[in-house]
Formats: structure tokens, C-alpha cells, sequence
């Protein structure tokens, strides 16, 4: 899927050209990398914001056409007003063909439904990683990586090690450990009441000793004599 993004050079700086830009519906930003200088461009605001409600847009190779000329870019860090909606400044990043690159792309969680101890034990499942950093050529970059939880048990992770990676990806944070991406648990509830339903439900009831039997009460009133009255 490929995304285009439009920008044009920007030839005023400073601090209150960069004000005046975004009054006038434009985003300032910088584009660097592969071994070129670093340039300010500017993009119009309505169509960067719409672009970056996609998930892939943060996560995918794009084509900036810059004044007519494009090229492949990543977009490296996005600046929000504190309490607007609004974009105060963008970071792209180029990328050279055969040049690896590193990206925190989303993780993709299926399969949890089909999960044996989500569906007969009750089981939640949490998510404790949403993206992930991979690193690969820009031509291998995944748009997100899947994570299937059909095989989850409870007291056991899926890994960053359990992930199936795509052709010529790698995980870079393998090397500082093997972090847990997803998990099972049983509710608290739930796990403290089924222990105490099996043993109700065990527990043999116990019958009436021979001599603790008792006649109804109707025979034992039958049984009474009328008081006399003197």
C-alpha cells in the first residue's frame, strides 16, 4: 500500500514563522537523513491530519512529493498542541533502498476466541505489548506483525520469540531480552469459586443417625393426651 504525502520547502524559520504557518493552516517540519542535509518543509494541516488517523501511515514506507520530486520517507515524530487538535511540527526521516531501518510497527492480536482456556475456562487474555521495534530493509517493512493466540495457556506468555516474523525482519529488542508481548489469567472471582463449587459438590451428604429419627410432628401432638380440666 503506498500512501503519498505532499510538502513543499519551507524558506522562513524561527519561532514566529513557524506561528505564522500554522494560523495560515500549514505545518512546519524537517526532512534528514541518507546522508543528505536536513531541509524545512511545510505541509498543509487538513490533509497531514487525515492521513495520520491511519494506522499505516505511522508505521509504513511513504512517498513525499517534495516540489514535484519524490522520494521515500518514514515518519520519525509528530508534535501535538498540548490541548488542540491540532499538529505543531513533523519529523520525516529518508530512507535509502539498501539501508536497513528501524520502526515500531503495531502488533495484531487473532485467534484469542479459539484459545482453549478462553473458551471453556474463562480465561482473559491481556495484551501487554501494542507496538513492537523491528528492523529490516525499507522493502521488507511490515505494515504490523500478527500474534496468534490460539496455543495461550494460562501461567504461560507468548514471547517476543513466539512471533512469526516476516521475510527479512528482525527484532532488534531480542537482544536486551525476551520480553512477553500477551498473557492468560484466570478472573479472581472466578478462580476462587470453582474450588469451592467442586468441593460442594464432592462432599457426600450426610444421612440421619438410627437413633436421631424423629416422628412427625402431627403424630407426636396425635400421641398427647387432652389435658383434664379440674
Amino acid at each position: 500500500m503506498s500512501i503519498e504525502v505532499n510538502a513543499k520547502a519551507r524558506e522562513l524559520q524561527g519561532k514566529g514563522a513557524s506561528r505564522r504557518l500554522r494560523s495560515a493552516g500549514t505545518v512546519p517540519g524537517i526532512l534528514y537523513g541518507a546522508g543528505q542535509p536536513a531541509l524545512s518543509i511545510e505541509l498543509t494541516h487538513q490533509a497531514l491530519s487525515q492521513q495520520m488517523k491511519s494506522e499505516v501511515f505511522h508505521a509504513s514506507i511513504l512517498t513525499m512529493d517534495l516540489d514535484g520530486e519524490k522520494q521515500q520517507v518514514l515518519l520519525r515524530d509528530v508534535q501535538m498542541h498540548p490541548w488542540r487538535q491540532q499538529i505543531v511540527h513533523v519529523d520525516f526521516q529518508r530512507v535509502a533502498e539498501d539501508r536497513e531501518v528501524s520502526m515500531r510497527v503495531p502488533l495484531h492480536f487473532v485467534n484469542a476466541d479459539q484459545a482453549q482456556v478462553v473458551k471453556f475456562g474463562g480465561a482473559i487474555v491481556s495484551h501487554i505489548m501494542n507496538e513492537i521495534e523491528v528492523a529490516c530493509l525499507p522493502k521488507y517493512l511490515p505494515e504490523f506483525i500478527q500474534v496468534d493466540l490460539s496455543q495461550i495457556a494460562v501461567g504461560h506468555s507468548v514471547h517476543m520469540s513466539d512471533l512469526q516474523m516476516p521475510e527479512g525482519v528482525r527484532l532488534p529488542g531480542l537482544i536486551r531480552g525476551d520480553s512477553a508481548v500477551a498473557s492468560a489469567s484466570i478472573p479472581r472471582g472466578a478462580a476462587e469459586e470453582e474450588p469451592a463449587a467442586a468441593a460442594a459438590a464432592a462432599a457426600p451428604v450426610a444421612a440421619p443417625a438410627a437413633g436421631d429419627k424423629k416422628e412427625p410432628a402431627k403424630k407426636e401432638a396425635a400421641k398427647k393426651e387432652p389435658e383434664k380440666k379440674k
